[in-house]
């Protein structure tokens, strides 16, 4: 296998991986979410606005993961 096969290979694992712990990250986010919600109504749009601002993060770290993947994939 060539070099260039290999970064490609590395690329789509990377990305892959980004991806996955993204999705479980937002996942878990939500669902503790949700259960604080639930126990406490009152607090809903605390919780609303600190889960939104905490899955930004997450999706902006997640993009930054997969931007660095496919520019070492490109070299």
């Amino acid at each position: 296998m060539d070099p260039k096969g290999l970064a490609f290979l590395g690329a789509g694992l990377g990305a892959g991986l980004a991806l996955i712990g993204a999705g479980m990250g937002i996942g878990r986010l939500a669902g503790s979410a949700m259960d604080g919600i639930a126990r406490q109504p009152q607090s809903a749009g605390t919780i609303q606005t600190a889960m939104l601002i905490a899955a930004g993060l997450i999706e902006g770290a997640a993009l930054f993961a997969l931007v660095i993947c496919f520019l070492l994939a490109g070299k």
